[in-house]
Protein backbone atom coordinates (compact mmCIF):
# COMPACT_ATOMS: atom_id res chain seq x y z
CA UNK A 1 0.00 0.00 0.00
CA UNK A 2 1.46 3.88 -0.86
CA UNK A 3 1.59 6.53 1.59
CA UNK A 4 -1.03 8.02 -0.10
CA UNK A 5 -3.42 4.91 -0.29
CA UNK A 6 -2.73 4.84 3.75
CA UNK A 7 -3.28 8.46 4.28
CA UNK A 8 -6.67 8.40 2.46
CA UNK A 9 -7.79 5.71 4.43
CA UNK A 10 -6.65 6.96 7.38
CA UNK A 11 -8.66 9.74 6.59
CA UNK A 12 -12.23 7.70 5.96
CA UNK A 13 -11.61 6.02 9.09
CA UNK A 14 -11.25 9.22 10.73
CA UNK A 15 -14.63 10.65 9.27
CA UNK A 16 -16.45 7.20 9.13
CA UNK A 17 -15.90 7.53 13.19
CA UNK A 18 -16.92 10.75 13.84
CA UNK A 19 -20.10 10.30 11.63
CA UNK A 20 -20.70 7.52 14.52
CA UNK A 21 -20.29 10.50 16.83
CA UNK A 22 -23.96 11.72 16.88
CA UNK A 23 -25.23 7.82 17.05
CA UNK A 24 -22.82 6.21 20.22
CA UNK A 25 -24.70 6.63 23.38
CA UNK A 26 -22.72 8.42 25.95
CA UNK A 27 -24.03 6.21 29.67
CA UNK A 28 -20.84 4.13 30.11
CA UNK A 29 -22.58 0.90 30.06
CA UNK A 30 -24.38 0.97 26.58
CA UNK A 31 -21.25 3.05 25.39
CA UNK A 32 -19.33 -0.71 26.25
CA UNK A 33 -22.03 -2.42 25.00
CA UNK A 34 -21.96 -0.39 22.04
CA UNK A 35 -17.72 -0.55 20.92
CA UNK A 36 -17.76 -4.25 21.96
CA UNK A 37 -20.05 -4.48 19.33
CA UNK A 38 -18.32 -2.72 17.22
CA UNK A 39 -14.74 -2.95 17.01
CA UNK A 40 -13.21 -6.06 14.48
CA UNK A 41 -12.23 -8.65 16.46
CA UNK A 42 -13.10 -11.74 16.44
CA UNK A 43 -16.25 -13.63 17.38
CA UNK A 44 -14.75 -15.81 20.22
CA UNK A 45 -12.92 -12.66 21.51
CA UNK A 46 -15.98 -10.39 21.45
CA UNK A 47 -17.15 -13.60 23.50
CA UNK A 48 -14.60 -12.96 26.06
CA UNK A 49 -15.37 -9.31 26.10
CA UNK A 50 -18.50 -9.32 27.08
CA UNK A 51 -18.92 -12.22 29.69
CA UNK A 52 -15.71 -10.17 31.36
CA UNK A 53 -18.04 -7.06 31.03
CA UNK A 54 -20.77 -8.83 32.45
CA UNK A 55 -19.05 -10.19 35.48
CA UNK A 56 -16.17 -7.45 36.68
CA UNK A 57 -17.14 -3.98 34.55
CA UNK A 58 -20.92 -3.57 34.49
CA UNK A 59 -22.28 -2.94 37.73
CA UNK A 60 -19.04 -0.76 38.70
CA UNK A 61 -20.13 2.20 36.86
CA UNK A 62 -23.57 2.20 36.24
CA UNK A 63 -25.49 5.36 35.46
CA UNK A 64 -22.02 7.44 34.68
CA UNK A 65 -21.43 8.98 31.27
CA UNK A 66 -18.23 8.04 29.46
CA UNK A 67 -16.41 10.88 30.43
CA UNK A 68 -17.27 11.00 34.35
CA UNK A 69 -15.10 7.58 34.94
CA UNK A 70 -12.22 8.14 36.75
CA UNK A 71 -8.71 6.84 36.88
CA UNK A 72 -9.34 6.56 40.81
CA UNK A 73 -12.24 4.44 40.01
CA UNK A 74 -11.00 2.11 37.65
CA UNK A 75 -7.83 1.28 39.97
CA UNK A 76 -10.54 0.76 42.63
CA UNK A 77 -12.30 -2.07 40.61
CA UNK A 78 -8.87 -3.54 39.54
CA UNK A 79 -7.75 -4.26 43.35
CA UNK A 80 -9.32 -6.61 43.92
CA UNK A 81 -9.28 -8.98 41.23
CA UNK A 82 -6.97 -11.59 40.32
CA UNK A 83 -3.91 -10.86 37.94
CA UNK A 84 -5.29 -12.57 34.99
CA UNK A 85 -8.55 -11.38 35.44
CA UNK A 86 -7.58 -7.65 36.08
CA UNK A 87 -4.80 -7.72 32.91
CA UNK A 88 -8.13 -8.80 30.87
CA UNK A 89 -10.20 -6.33 32.64
CA UNK A 90 -7.77 -3.71 32.18
CA UNK A 91 -7.09 -4.37 28.22
CA UNK A 92 -11.09 -4.56 27.33
CA UNK A 93 -11.05 -0.69 29.51
CA UNK A 94 -7.98 0.46 27.72
CA UNK A 95 -9.87 -0.19 24.63
CA UNK A 96 -13.43 1.25 25.18
CA UNK A 97 -11.52 4.35 26.43
CA UNK A 98 -9.22 4.31 23.07
CA UNK A 99 -12.38 4.49 21.04
CA UNK A 100 -13.99 7.09 23.29
CA UNK A 101 -10.84 9.27 22.44
CA UNK A 102 -11.40 8.53 18.61
CA UNK A 103 -14.42 9.15 19.03
CA UNK A 104 -13.57 12.83 20.67
CA UNK A 105 -15.80 12.03 23.56
CA UNK A 106 -12.69 12.36 25.99
CA UNK A 107 -9.60 13.82 25.78
CA UNK A 108 -7.22 11.60 27.72
CA UNK A 109 -8.24 7.57 28.90
CA UNK A 110 -8.34 7.45 32.56
CA UNK A 111 -6.87 3.97 32.11
CA UNK A 112 -3.75 6.26 30.67
CA UNK A 113 -0.50 5.16 33.01
CA UNK A 114 -2.20 2.14 34.46
CA UNK A 115 0.14 -0.75 34.76
CA UNK A 116 -1.21 -4.66 33.67
CA UNK A 117 0.37 -7.10 36.06
CA UNK A 118 3.31 -9.45 35.59
CA UNK A 119 1.38 -12.06 33.67
CA UNK A 120 1.23 -15.08 35.75
CA UNK A 121 1.82 -18.52 34.12
CA UNK A 122 -0.34 -21.54 35.77
CA UNK A 123 2.36 -24.10 35.94
CA UNK A 124 0.44 -27.74 35.30
CA UNK A 125 1.54 -30.79 35.37
CA UNK A 126 3.48 -32.18 32.69
CA UNK A 127 5.28 -35.00 30.80
CA UNK A 128 8.45 -34.87 29.84
CA UNK A 129 9.38 -36.53 25.93
CA UNK A 130 11.23 -39.64 27.65
CA UNK A 131 8.10 -40.15 30.37
CA UNK A 132 5.47 -39.32 27.16
CA UNK A 133 6.55 -41.26 24.21
CA UNK A 134 6.98 -44.14 26.74
CA UNK A 135 3.25 -44.41 27.04
CA UNK A 136 0.59 -45.58 25.07
CA UNK A 137 -2.34 -43.63 24.71
CA UNK A 138 -4.30 -45.86 22.38
CA UNK A 139 -5.54 -44.60 18.94
CA UNK A 140 -5.00 -41.11 19.20
CA UNK A 141 -0.97 -41.23 20.98
CA UNK A 142 0.32 -39.91 17.31
CA UNK A 143 -1.93 -36.95 17.40
CA UNK A 144 -0.32 -36.69 21.49
CA UNK A 145 3.00 -37.09 20.39
CA UNK A 146 2.42 -34.44 17.45
CA UNK A 147 1.34 -31.75 19.96
CA UNK A 148 4.19 -32.55 22.74
CA UNK A 149 6.98 -32.46 19.50
CA UNK A 150 5.64 -29.18 17.60
CA UNK A 151 3.88 -27.04 20.64
CA UNK A 152 0.65 -26.18 18.65
CA UNK A 153 -2.64 -25.76 20.21
CA UNK A 154 -5.43 -27.80 20.00
CA UNK A 155 -6.98 -24.99 18.02
CA UNK A 156 -4.17 -24.39 15.58
CA UNK A 157 -3.47 -28.58 15.07
CA UNK A 158 -7.37 -29.67 14.87
CA UNK A 159 -7.27 -27.52 11.18
CA UNK A 160 -4.35 -28.15 10.17
CA UNK A 161 -3.93 -29.83 6.51
CA UNK A 162 -1.13 -31.36 4.31
CA UNK A 163 -1.12 -27.69 2.54
CA UNK A 164 0.42 -26.31 5.78
CA UNK A 165 3.12 -28.72 5.79
CA UNK A 166 5.99 -28.88 3.41
CA UNK A 167 9.59 -28.67 2.72
CA UNK A 168 9.96 -29.89 6.50
CA UNK A 169 7.97 -27.24 8.27
CA UNK A 170 4.38 -26.45 9.75
CA UNK A 171 3.08 -23.21 8.77
CA UNK A 172 0.72 -22.02 11.29
CA UNK A 173 -1.36 -19.20 10.65
CA UNK A 174 -4.92 -20.16 11.38
CA UNK A 175 -6.66 -21.91 14.10
CA UNK A 176 -10.73 -23.56 15.03
CA UNK A 177 -11.50 -19.91 15.75
CA UNK A 178 -10.39 -18.30 12.66
CA UNK A 179 -7.15 -16.47 13.20
CA UNK A 180 -4.41 -17.48 15.19
CA UNK A 181 -4.84 -16.50 19.10
CA UNK A 182 -2.58 -13.40 18.48
CA UNK A 183 -0.57 -12.18 15.86
CA UNK A 184 2.68 -13.95 17.34
CA UNK A 185 0.71 -17.23 16.52
CA UNK A 186 1.15 -16.95 13.16
CA UNK A 187 4.37 -18.94 12.72
CA UNK A 188 6.57 -21.25 11.42
CA UNK A 189 7.74 -25.01 13.47
CA UNK A 190 10.16 -27.80 12.34
CA UNK A 191 8.44 -30.59 11.30
CA UNK A 192 9.82 -33.65 13.97
CA UNK A 193 7.26 -36.06 13.71
CA UNK A 194 4.33 -37.51 11.63
CA UNK A 195 1.04 -35.49 11.41
CA UNK A 196 -2.34 -37.06 11.37
CA UNK A 197 -5.72 -35.65 11.15
CA UNK A 198 -6.60 -34.54 15.03
CA UNK A 199 -10.55 -35.37 16.00
CA UNK A 200 -13.01 -32.37 15.83
CA UNK A 201 -13.54 -32.21 19.54
CA UNK A 202 -10.53 -31.86 22.30
CA UNK A 203 -12.68 -33.92 24.60
CA UNK A 204 -11.35 -37.28 22.32
CA UNK A 205 -8.27 -35.98 23.92
CA UNK A 206 -9.01 -34.84 26.94
CA UNK A 207 -10.46 -38.50 28.02
CA UNK A 208 -7.42 -39.94 26.78
CA UNK A 209 -5.08 -37.64 28.92
CA UNK A 210 -6.91 -37.51 31.86
CA UNK A 211 -5.87 -40.96 33.41
CA UNK A 212 -2.82 -40.03 33.18
CA UNK A 213 -3.06 -36.72 35.10
CA UNK A 214 -2.17 -34.22 32.13
CA UNK A 215 -4.31 -31.84 29.88
CA UNK A 216 -4.02 -30.95 26.50
CA UNK A 217 -2.25 -27.97 27.10
CA UNK A 218 0.36 -29.69 29.55
CA UNK A 219 1.45 -31.11 26.03
CA UNK A 220 2.81 -27.41 25.37
CA UNK A 221 5.08 -27.56 28.08
CA UNK A 222 6.27 -30.69 27.09
CA UNK A 223 7.65 -28.81 23.92
CA UNK A 224 9.16 -25.80 26.31
CA UNK A 225 10.97 -28.10 28.22
CA UNK A 226 12.18 -30.45 25.06
CA UNK A 227 13.31 -26.88 23.65
CA UNK A 228 14.85 -25.94 27.22
CA UNK A 229 17.13 -29.55 27.48
CA UNK A 230 18.06 -29.09 24.00
CA UNK A 231 19.46 -25.52 24.41
CA UNK A 232 17.13 -23.77 22.28
CA UNK A 233 17.37 -20.18 23.28
CA UNK A 234 14.21 -18.54 25.31
CA UNK A 235 13.62 -16.05 22.10
CA UNK A 236 13.50 -18.56 19.74
CA UNK A 237 11.47 -20.90 22.16
CA UNK A 238 9.19 -18.00 21.83
CA UNK A 239 8.53 -17.69 18.33
CA UNK A 240 8.11 -21.43 18.25
CA UNK A 241 5.61 -21.12 20.84
CA UNK A 242 3.41 -18.14 19.33
CA UNK A 243 3.77 -16.71 22.73
CA UNK A 244 3.05 -12.68 22.58
CA UNK A 245 4.79 -11.99 25.66
CA UNK A 246 8.26 -13.13 26.36
CA UNK A 247 7.78 -13.60 29.79
CA UNK A 248 5.60 -16.31 29.53
CA UNK A 249 8.13 -18.62 27.53
CA UNK A 250 10.39 -17.61 30.65
CA UNK A 251 8.44 -17.99 33.20
CA UNK A 252 8.27 -22.33 31.89
CA UNK A 253 11.94 -21.98 31.29
CA UNK A 254 12.99 -21.43 34.69
CA UNK A 255 10.63 -24.28 36.32
CA UNK A 256 13.24 -26.53 37.26
CA UNK A 257 12.00 -30.69 37.88
CA UNK A 258 14.01 -32.31 40.68
CA UNK A 259 15.74 -33.96 38.47
CA UNK A 260 17.62 -31.09 37.29
CA UNK A 261 18.75 -30.98 40.59
CA UNK A 262 19.95 -34.02 41.34
CA UNK A 263 21.77 -32.88 37.92
CA UNK A 264 23.12 -29.79 39.08
CA UNK A 265 24.45 -31.17 42.19
CA UNK A 266 26.74 -34.34 40.19
CA UNK A 267 28.18 -31.49 38.28
CA UNK A 268 29.04 -29.17 41.53
CA UNK A 269 30.12 -32.55 43.50
CA UNK A 270 33.07 -33.57 40.17
CA UNK A 271 34.43 -30.34 40.73
CA UNK A 272 35.84 -31.71 44.39
CA UNK A 273 36.33 -34.46 42.99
Amino acid sequence: MSVLSYLIDFMQDIESRKSLKEQVPLEFNAFCAFVIGFIPIRSKTRESYESAFRCHISGAFAGKQVNEVTKMEIQTLLAPLKPQVRAKVLAILKTIFREAVLLELISVPPTLGIQNPAPIVQMRKFLTWDELKGKDFGRYTPQIRFLALHGLRWGEAVVLTADDIRDGRIYVNKSIHGGTKSQSGNRVVPLVGDFELFPKSPKTLRKVLDPHGIHIHSLRHTYAYILKSQGIHVTTAQKLMGHSDPKITMAIYTRVLDNEIDNAGAVLRKLFD
